[in-house]
């Protein structure tokens, strides 16, 4: 009996310390959930303050030479960011469908790498940013008489007649489950805007009947020029875009849904040709000033990613005259500068959003 009431004693004991040490554990949990509360509210708060600084500003012009285009509304405006463990912070007209346009480039070079790999695709398309407009006529290497780079037109014509595929419909039906894996659902093409580019390119005609010309696509023109324009009227929003560039920060997997949408092994090659061309003519004072891989669209997209970090899109119509938007590229400086998102920030011991969002003071995050 003496040995029970000891055991039960124990036991008594035991149990008590168990529910003190729950207690306390209790409140640790609400004190951290409290205090990251406050840090993710001091980051919404953020984007809020340049939503509103930035809302007012009405420079630029609606890429009109391509007409549906033109029908854009200039006070969309849109900024949103997700995380590659999938938190989601945003403002402003995040829901606002548009096509995706050039951005769509970053990801046909992406599946054009897996179709073909890193050595061929190389002695199709070059990687070498040009300081041209990104619908200027066709600049070829001396030697091996290819595109300077996947982004600018040239070469993302070139990209998309790589896409493998038994006929244009199973092409088509690639590229859009390509772009789902990207985003996390089924996307759709604007049938008036692709209608409408393929009515009016004809500098994309003439572009790919020069290559046509040195060799470096077939004979199939037509058919390549389609696909190129129906990638680009591919329907997206402003949270779709961060979705897509988080996934790209985060090794090729959509953080959403956890599907890998590419290849890892060539998220490098994808990001090293965002940062170097993915903002045409502007890229070296967007490298200098944001540092950070990125593209641009003439309906008003910028996305750009923070490697392991993050993807951060922001949409509005009216462009600078690169082809950019003003308030996107204005919301991204601002952001890589206040949160010390710059590449070489990142690299030499800078802040970084992670480092913002782990830390225990929220006032590494301040608003204008």
């Amino acid at each position: 009996m003496a040995g029970l009431v000891l055991a039960d004693g124990w036991l008594f004991t035991r149990l008590s310390r168990l529910k003190v040490l729950r207690s306390q554990l209790r409140q640790f949990a609400t004190m951290i959930s409290g205090s990251m509360g406050e840090i993710m509210s001091e980051l919404q708060t953020l984007l809020e303050s340049l939503y509103q600084q930035y809302q007012q500003h009405q420079e630029g012009e609606l890429a009109c030479y391509i007409p549906e285009l033109c029908k854009a509304n200039p006070n969309w405006f849109a900024i949103s960011m997700v995380t590659v463990d999938g938190q989601t912070f945003q403002v402003g007209n995040c829901e606002q469908t548009f096509t995706i346009q050039s951005i769509s480039k970053v990801f046909a070079y992406g599946m054009a790498l897996a179709d073909h790999g890193r050595d061929t695709l190389l002695t199709k398309v070059g990687v070498e940013p040009t300081g041209d407009p990104f619908n200027s006529l066709i600049r070829l290497d001396e030697d091996s008489k290819r595109p300077d780079n996947p982004m600018i037109n040239a070469g993302a014509i070139a990209i998309t007649s790589l896409i493998k595929g038994n006929s244009s419909t199973d092409r088509l039906n690639r590229l859009l489950d390509m772009f789902h894996r990207y985003v996390g659902h089924e996307v759709f093409i604007d049938m008036p805007v692709f209608m409408s580019e393929r009515d009016t390119g004809h500098r994309n005609r003439a572009i790919a009947h020069l290559m046509l010309n040195f060799g470096m696509i077939d004979h199939k023109i037509d058919e390549a020029l389609d696909l190129y324009f129906q990638q680009c009227s591919v329907l997206v929003n402003c949270h779709d875009l961060a979705v897509m560039a988080a996934t790209l920060a985060c090794k090729g997997v959509n953080p959403l849904t956890q599907a890998q949408a590419v290849d890892p092994n060539y998220v490098k090659d994808i990001l090293s040709v965002m940062y170097t061309c993915g903002m045409y003519d502007f890229a070296g004072e967007w490298a200098y000033k944001v540092g950070l891989p990125a593209k641009s669209g003439v309906s008003g997209g910028i996305l750009a990613v923070v490697p392991n970090q993050a993807g951060i899109a922001v949409f509005s119509p009216l462009l600078d005259e690169y082809g950019n938007s003003i308030r996107g590229r204005r919301v991204l400086e601002a952001l890589s500068q206040k949160l010390g998102l710059h590449l070489f920030d990142l690299s030499m011991g800078g802040c970084g959003l992670q480092d913002a969002m782990d830390s225990d003071s929220p006032t590494v995050i301040v608003t204008p």
